[in-house]
């Protein structure tokens, strides 16, 4: 076995160092926040960097799960993912499989107009306009329908739909099948990498959505988590008085410590869904499925 030229040794020690830096840069954001969200009102009023926490303390997340605003806004949150995800997901892989096939008529005139409303749009004011036409405001359809789907999501499912040999098609289509049972039992289930990423794409994109809210959502029983964060953040002492939390309870804590507890609460659930999606990034879809 040849030894590391020490040139090579030089390029691997300063890039390993340099992954590493970025790593704890990546980190530290995070680690402050859930450091600072367990530490001691009084204590974390010192200001630091808080690599421990200063203290100890849970009254910053008692006080976060006492806001009936904030649940309200989690749970409506949680439907409009769920539901969007799904939406999202569906129709943006029933489209890219259509428009990818070369024997739809006008499949090409199809993908240009997609490819249009990715380069421009009618703005704003069209949007609220036709939300309130269809009889969307103030519902949770208003902020579930008009993000469901991508133009940049459809192109890239039908870049991947391409890549699926026509012979696995053409086989199934010569022992009876149609349209419908080769999209729903061959062509999904060799697409799980695609719809595991566009999914937790369209995911991220409802969790964090924000604008919706403001836009079509008057009654604050229906916003968004983003939404009542903002809120929450902007103006700690209020919203606690707001949502009922106990006098002895809003002593134990500081904006501070709430600001804090409040983002990890809004971030953890997102970041429990990648690591069962994440290995779906790495692995072909076609892997094993078509030999010889």
């Amino acid at each position: 076995m040849v030894g590391l030229s020490r040139g090579e040794k030089i390029f691997n020690f300063a890039n390993y160092t340099f992954m590493c830096m970025l790593i704890v840069l990546m980190i530290f954001p995070f680690w402050y926040l859930v450091m600072g969200s367990l530490s001691d009102a009084k204590l974390a009023a010192g200001g630091g960097l808080f690599l421990v926490p200063a203290g100890f303390s849970l009254d910053a997340y008692s006080a976060i799960l006492n806001n009936s605003s904030f649940l309200t806004s989690f749970r409506t949150t949680v439907i409009v993912t769920i539901a969007g995800t799904a939406i999202g997901t569906f129709f943006s892989a029933t489209t890219a499989y259509a428009i990818s096939k070369t024997r739809l008529r006008g499949a090409t005139l199809f993908s240009f107009l997609i490819l249009f409303t990715m380069l421009f749009n009618g703005g704003m004011i069209p949007s609220y306009l036709l939300v309130k036409e269809l009889g969307m405001m103030n519902t949770l359809w208003a902020l579930i329908l008009p993000n469901a789907i991508s133009a940049f999501n459809i192109f890239v499912m039908r870049s991947f739909f391409k890549g699926i040999p026509e012979e696995l098609e053409e086989a199934a289509r010569i022992d009876g099948a149609n349209d419908l049972t080769i999209f729903f039992r061959i062509v999904l289930p060799l697409s799980k990498a695609v719809l595991a990423t566009i999914g937790l794409f369209i995911a991220v994109m409802y969790w964090n959505e924000f604008f919706s809210t403001v836009l079509y959502i008057t009654d604050k029983d229906k916003w968004q988590l983003q939404a009542v964060l903002r809120d929450l953040i902007s103006n700690t002492s209020q919203a606690m008085n707001s949502s009922g939390a106990t006098m002895g309870l809003q002593r134990n804590v500081s904006e501070f410590t709430v600001r804090m507890a409040s983002i990890v609460v809004a971030t953890v659930p997102i970041l429990i869904v990648y690591p069962f999606l994440q290995k779906h990034f790495a692995k072909g879809a076609l892997i094993g499925s078509v030999k010889g």
